[in-house]
């Protein structure tokens, strides 16, 4: 697939990671009022964010790989899976597509009576008192970094070309999952640059002050996982496109 294609996938792909999990929790995590049962809670954000990727994967997987995330690009090339010249595209496209979401999120968010972003957070990702569980800019610099590497280590091991084939989005898609059931309560769950930036804009505050930890920790994090993979997997590495899959 030329640039433009792959460009247009990953914004139209992390559109939808932002849409569907940021949306799930601006929308939906408290519909109905205080102590309605139909809100779906943490859970029913960690399943969100899961089913946009495994969706998305099987949608665009075989035209953009279905990064969606610097993190991953930066964490994919690390890996030896992705040349490093496609880094800054995949990155803008993300971030675009991210903020697009968040735009489209906010036009409908705001539709209900005294909506307010920044006081709500607009789930925005945060630490210290902006952690929905009070947690520490330590406690979420130590979540960041692992839950980052481990995605990392689970991306790269689900797509080698020794792995079962036609499972990589499952397993992905769960992946992402557990990760936001782990840290929804430390840091609202980034992993994610481009997710982070996408809310961080409308919500407008402490939100903006904070971005830079998301867009660090995480492609630290991700970095360090593709490093490992590409020591663990072995003779099972290769960057997409410039030669075969073993």
């Amino acid at each position: 697939m030329n640039m433009g294609r792959r460009f247009t996938a990953e914004l139209i792909g992390t559109f939808w990671l932002v849409l569907g999990g940021c949306g799930s929790a601006v929308l939906a995590a408290k519909f109905g009022g205080d102590g309605n049962p139909l809100g779906i809670g943490f859970v029913g954000v960690a399943l969100a964010f899961g089913l946009t990727l495994l969706t998305m994967a099987f949608a665009i997987g075989h035209v953009s790989g279905c990064h969606l995330n610097p993190a991953v690009s930066f964490g994919l090339w690390a890996g030896g899976r992705f040349p490093a010249r496609d880094l800054l595209p995949y990155i803008i496209a993300q971030v675009i597509g991210g903020i697009v979401a968040g735009g489209v999120l906010y036009l409908i968010a705001s539709g209900q009576a005294g909506f307010d972003a920044a006081a709500s957070g607009f789930a925005s990702n945060g630490f210290g008192e902006h952690s929905p569980g009070g947690y520490s800019m330590q406690s979420a610099l130590v979540c960041e970094l692992v839950m980052t590497c481990l995605f990392l280590l689970i991306i790269l091991g689900s797509t080698d070309g020794r792995a079962p084939a036609g499972f990589a989005p499952i397993a992905i898609g769960l992946g992402l999952t557990l990760i936001h059931l782990i840290s929804i309560p430390v840091t609202n769950t980034s992993v994610n640059p481009a997710r982070s930036t996408g809310v961080a804009i409308y919500q407008g505050g402490w939100a903006l002050q904070q971005l830079w930890f998301f867009w660090v920790v995480p492609i630290v994090g991700g970095i360090v996982g593709g490093m490992i993979y590409r020591w663990l997997g072995g003779e099972g590495q290769y960057i997409a496109g410039d030669k075969k899959a073993p």
